[in-house]
C-alpha cells in the first residue's frame, strides 16, 4: 500500500509561519528586565525579602542592604523610549507606601532593543541590547 500526500499552498504557508521568529510578549520583556535588575542587585549585595514578577504590580523587589529597606520598581522600556525617564503609574501611592514602611523607593528602567536592528521587536532566542544605568532613587 502506498500513501500519497499532497501539500496545498496554504499548508506550505503554515509550515513557513512556524519558522518565523516569535517576538517576546510584554510579560517576557518584563521578566527579562527583572532578571537584569535582579542580577545587578545581587552583585551590589542586596538581600531579597520579596520578589513580585506580576506585570503592573509595583514594587517588584523588596530588599534590604545595611539594615535599610528598599522598594524597587522595574520597567522594561523598548527602544526608542528613554529608560531613564521614570514611568510609574500611581507614583504618589508608592511613595506613601514607602514612607509608611520607612523604605527608600527606587526605579529601574531597563532599555531593551533588538541587537540586529533597533526598529525590530526582540525575538525569542535572539540577541538584544540592554541600556541599564542602575537603580535611581525616587524618594
Amino acid at each position: 500500500m502506498i500513501l500519497v500526500s499532497h501539500l496545498r499552498m496554504s499548508d506550505s504557508m503554515i509550515l513557513a509561519d512556524n519558522i518565523l521568529p516569535i517576538p517576546l510578549n510584554e510579560s517576557e520583556l518584563h521578566q527579562l528586565a527583572m532578571n537584569i535588575v535582579g542580577k545587578d542587585l545581587e552583585k551590589d549585595n542586596f538581600e531579597f525579602l520579596s520578589v513580585n514578577s506580576k506585570l503592573k504590580k509595583d514594587p517588584q523587589f523588596v530588599c534590604t542592604k545595611n539594615k535599610k529597606l528598599y522598594f524597587i520598581i522595574v520597567k522594561a522600556i523598548l527602544y526608542p523610549k528613554n529608560p531613564n525617564k521614570v514611568q510609574v503609574y500611581k507614583i504618589d501611592e508608592l511613595k506613601d507606601h514607602a514612607i509608611k514602611f520607612n523604605a527608600t523607593l527606587f526605579y529601574a528602567g531597563v532599555g531593551l532593543a533588538n541587537a540586529e536592528n533597533y526598529e525590530f521587536p526582540i525575538f525569542k532566542d535572539s540577541d538584544y541590547v540592554v541600556n541599564f544605568k542602575g537603580i535611581e532613587k525616587i524618594s
